[in-house]
């Protein structure tokens, strides 16, 4: 397959809420409506946690691979992109309607639940029960 054949793959296998933008903003109403969720906050939280985890992990990668200090001012960029990041994870539980400190309760129930004894183990990472998302 050439790279213009897999563009018409790609291209009929998009969604018309991707290819449209009429089509989305008739979603994205649909779903502000709905009230489960507000899709503007949702919007912004999904790709501000990417492009924010992305600027985390560039510098982490930077001192791993590239030989880049680990020192106190790499340190300090690193917390303010933590920072950044909990400003969208909470714009995420905004967007949700959901109380930020339930979602963390709810992770340590997951987290004890997998891991009974309260330590990690590769076993219970890798063969988790039915619903262990």
């Amino acid at each position: 397959m050439n790279l213009n054949e897999y563009s018409r793959f790609v291209a009929a296998v998009t969604s018309d809420e991707s290819n449209n933008t009429d089509k989305m903003i008739n979603r994205l109403v649909e779903l502000q409506d709905a009230e489960l969720l507000n899709p503007s906050l949702a919007i912004t939280a999904a790709v501000g946690l990417s492009a924010e985890a992305g600027e985390f992990t560039e510098i982490v990668k930077k001192i791993v691979f590239q030989g880049k200090p680990c020192n106190d001012e790499n340190v300090f960029h690193m917390k303010r992109e933590l920072g950044d990041i909990m400003w969208y994870w909470v714009n995420a539980c905004r967007a949700l309607n959901l109380d930020p400190d339930d979602v963390i309760e709810e992770n340590v129930r997951k987290l004890e639940s997998r891991y009974p004894g309260g330590e990690f183990n590769t076993i219970s990472s890798e063969h988790r029960k039915e619903g262990d998302l």
